[in-house]
């Protein structure tokens, strides 16, 4: 249960210090709405852009499955935070009570298991999200939510582990969005021709093991100056 657990831990931090504290009332410190299952649907909608889906262009183009892990990255972001926020507005329980259940959905052993390629074509794949996306409309079950999206995260060549992995890195990468003006508009995103979730993938697959503070200080340095 920790790294499920450290995950929601880590993100109801997060939306703490960003949004200010009592987001889960669907309102930011700074006035804005906050509208969890938009976040979801447009991030879904960014990961099926990296199939070749379209039958007029690039059809025989690769997936690109490197952008699609961190797709599913930022989605599971947005739905553990729906999660929060389902949890406490509708008293189900403590963020422990959360984890608990996530353990206890039918695909959980699969999304623990050690990764295999998914043996579904393109489409198929994009049929999988596109489920994701029936059930935010279709059911107001946060477990129902949480399942459909491990279906999309194993597909996509993550398990438990590796998820966790890429989530630190990301949420470590958001808090330094933040703290360099992401809000504000002046964060530079591409680092000499990278984008930044480019930079922090390379790192995390150079230093497995390495720890929070040091991936931010590591993208302190290497962050465009001026």
């Amino acid at each position: 249960m920790d790294k499920i657990l450290q995950m929601l831990q880590l993100q109801q931090t997060l939306n703490d210090a960003t949004n200010g504290l009592n987001w889960e009332q669907g309102i930011t410190k700074n006035g804005k709405e906050i509208h969890w299952k938009r976040c979801i649907y447009l991030e879904c909608a960014e990961l099926i852009e990296s199939y070749p889906w379209k039958h007029w262009k690039d059809i025989d183009a690769p997936a690109d499955y490197a952008n699609i892990k961190i797709e599913a990255v930022d989605i599971w972001h947005f739905i553990i935070s729906q999660g929060l926020e389902d949890y406490k507005i509708k008293n189900l329980g403590t963020i422990e009570d959360l984890a608990k259940q996530i353990h206890k959905l039918p695909n959980y052993t699969d999304f623990i298991a050690p990764i295999k390629a998914t043996e579904k074509e393109y489409y198929q794949q994009i049929k999988v999200v596109e489920t994701l996306i029936k059930t935010l409309f279709c059911t107001d079950s946060t477990e129902a939510l949480m399942e459909a999206f491990i279906e999309v995260a194993i597909q996509s060549g993550l398990n438990l582990d590796t998820l966790y992995t890429l989530y630190v890195g990301k949420n470590i990468l958001n808090k330094f969005r933040q703290n360099h003006g992401y809000k504000e508009g002046t964060y530079q995103k591409i680092w000499e021709g990278k984008e930044d979730n480019v930079i922090m993938q390379n790192i995390l697959e150079h230093n497995k093991d390495i720890l929070p503070d040091t991936l931010y200080h590591t993208l302190e340095g290497l962050y465009p100056k001026g």
